[in-house]
């Protein structure tokens, strides 16, 4: 939580891709193109860009149910709007700790349990994106003859299969044989520093209480609809905005940008990823034909009308819960 390195490169990094992505771009343009936007579409992209949020929260209680059963949906949701407004506002993903923060103090959840949850809710994230992003990349739409840094389209889509294929395994390999596991652990570890051995042996098993909600296969089908729900609710937000600026792109296109862009939001960066989700979106939607004065022009204008209603209930929201920074470093250091 305290500003260090991770914040300062992040600043550079993202001040570094904003040049770079609007050099050349005119912004009067971009501002006449945004002013001539269907504002009926951009209306619909800005309400399913906000909506992802509740059903964020929805998949939260239900990773939740087996080390946390019957919370209500709204601390979920409160705590959900804070910790996406801490991350427009504070570097380094300071929002997953305000988020666990924020549910201990409404519904007693142990911070670490919150916490740990919040692994596996990413964990579905990439999950889904990637299977989203292959079956984009396998459209007829888009030619497999295309290339990003000199590979076929096709190739990443096989690559992002892979990936999943590795994700799942290796979590349920966490699952089935935690004891062998946390042993391999501490012979390495204990090899390094018996801090790290410990620290490392703590934050395992937080991990793997946390993934209690993948033993059911009915609590991991109901996780994983919620995750599709989540980023096809996504996915038409952002081509509503494509349409809105007349970017004639697939839906298919909105499923592969949002993935690209999760990717790139996985380096240091400003708060609120400006300049990363930039940049993510140029190079994106160049695949596809778009140029880079229509891309940008998209790119600011959803990027700033999602930002700004999310950020504000969350602010909100803290303000009323009496959510304090100073108590957000205290537990995230408490959790390290």
């Amino acid at each position: 939580m305290k500003p260090g390195w991770r914040a300062a490169l992040g600043g550079v990094l993202s001040a570094a891709l904003i040049y770079w992505t609007l050099h050349g771009i005119s912004p009067a343009e971009v501002a006449h193109k945004l002013s001539e936007a269907d504002p009926l579409l951009f209306l619909g992209s800005i309400i399913c860009a906000t909506a992802i949020f509740p059903v964020r929260a929805l998949r939260w209680r239900t990773i939740l149910e087996p080390v946390a059963s019957r919370i209500a949906f709204g601390p979920l949701w409160r705590a959900t709007a804070i910790g996406m407004m801490v991350n427009n506002v504070l570097p380094a993903r300071a929002g997953e700790f305000a988020r666990a923060y924020a549910l201990k103090k409404e519904a007693q959840v142990p911070f670490a349990t919150g916490l740990a949850s919040l692994v596996v809710d990413r964990l579905f994230d990439a999950i889904v994106l990637l299977l989203l992003a292959a079956f984009a990349l396998l459209d007829p739409a888009l030619s497999g003859a295309q290339t990003v840094a000199g590979r076929p389209l096709s190739s990443f889509a096989t690559g992002a299969g892979a990936v999943v294929l590795v994700l799942l395994v290796g979590t349920y390999a966490l699952i089935f044989f935690p004891t062998q596991l946390l042993r391999l652990f501490e012979l390495f570890a204990r090899r390094v520093s018996p801090s790290v051995e410990e620290r490392g042996r703590r934050v395992l098993e937080t991990f793997m209480q946390g993934l209690s909600v993948l033993r059911s296969p009915g609590r991991f089908a109901a996780v994983f609809g919620w995750s599709i729900a989540h980023w096809l609710l996504n996915g038409l937000g952002i081509w509503l905005a494509f349409k809105a600026v007349g970017i004639g792109a697939p839906f298919s296109a909105a499923l592969f940008i949002q993935a690209f862009i999760a990717l790139g939001t996985a380096v240091p960066a400003a708060p609120g990823f400006f300049g990363v989700f930039e940049y993510m979106s140029v190079q994106g939607l160049s695949v596809y034909g778009v140029g880079r004065q229509q891309a940008a022009t998209w790119a600011i204008g959803y990027h700033l009308f999602t930002f700004i209603p999310i950020t504000l209930i969350g602010a909100y929201y803290f303000t009323r819960l009496g959510v304090r920074l100073r108590d957000l470093q205290t537990s995230s250091d408490s959790a390290a």
